[in-house]
């Protein structure tokens, strides 16, 4: 057997066990590495043999990481991202200035994309890399330089500067604000209300909102959505009430595509920030896009 220099395992059965590790689902590992699950198993298998100890602990339809397996996964996602950087930091040297941006559908269609031509005017050699997703864990690749997040400012590994905070009101179509006519948030709490759910819980619900409000109701009749921006398309169609971070629904209310149904509003309790790894040092095109952003929201 040729003894390996650095007395490492098969690379592959590394990659494969980090992604794994990384979704604690084998099957989406098999997405990711374009494989079957089976090949991932196996892969896993023969890392677990060779090391001499479990890295899983495999439930039903479902992985956890052993305390080995902790270890191991760490110290992989550690060197696989100093690997990135350093083939991405190569890979620049003789290619056009490029700053990669991350962001919601919602964040990127209502309120970035509409003010880049800005940007492109003033910086017309810097090429912009958008990873666009309602996923959260797509936004921390390491590969992404910049990501406009809304939270309380505080990410694990990450440091962040506020963009602008944010006020909360309820919105419809004209149409069905004409067929609806509500004089209180009570009387609203009453007709179908569209929620975003299940992707990120830093959004305020109905009920926070109701309950900040002042009329909290205890049935209501929400029709669930996993995209603020289909939710937003929902109500647009006249399909319900759905809740409307005024910084980003601005232009559907100057159109008209949505209207006011109560004056109520509260204030978003967090905001818009941009962020980036604090382990890594800002590209001087990431730092343009930075300060222009935070320019922008000023």
């Amino acid at each position: 057997m040729v003894r390996r220099h650095y007395s490492l395992p098969s690379l592959n059965a590394l990659a494969a066990f980090e992604a794994a590790a990384r979704h604690l689902s084998l099957t989406r590992a098999a997405v990711e590495l374009n494989v079957t699950p089976g090949a991932v198993s196996k892969q896993v298998k023969m890392l677990e043999e060779e090391i001499g100890r479990p890295l899983f602990v495999r439930l039903h339809r479902a992985l956890e990481l052993t305390p080995e397996g902790e270890i191991v996964a760490r110290s992989l996602r550690d060197g696989f991202e100093r690997i990135s950087d350093t083939l991405q930091q190569v890979s620049r040297r003789n290619a056009l200035r490029s700053v990669s941006i991350g962001s919601t559908m919602a964040v990127a269609q209502l309120w970035l994309i509409p003010r880049l031509g800005g940007f492109w005017d003033a910086n017309p050699d810097i090429v912009i890399d958008h990873m666009i997703s309602d996923r959260t864990q797509d936004l921390h690749r390491p590969d992404l330089d910049l990501r406009i997040r809304y939270g309380d400012g505080s990410w694990p590994g990450e440091v962040s500067t506020r963009l602008f905070g944010d006020r909360i009101i309820a919105v419809a179509s004209p149409a069905f604000q004409a067929r609806h006519k509500v004089k209180s948030v009570k009387e609203m709490a009453t007709l179908p209300l569209l929620s975003v759910e299940g992707v990120d819980w830093s959004w305020t619900t109905w009920a926070e909102f109701l309950h900040e409000s002042g009329a909290s109701h205890r049935r209501l009749n929400i029709r669930r959505f996993n995209s603020y921006v289909i939710a937003l398309q929902a109500a647009q169609s006249g399909q319900g009430v759905a809740l409307g971070w005024l910084s980003l629904i601005k232009p559907l209310i100057a159109r008209k595509a949505l209207v006011q149904v109560t004056a109520t509003e509260i204030v978003a309790p967090r905001s818009f920030y941009v962020t980036w790894r604090a382990d890594r040092q800002l590209t001087r095109e990431a730092e343009i896009l930075r300060d222009w952003l935070v320019a922008q929201a000023a």
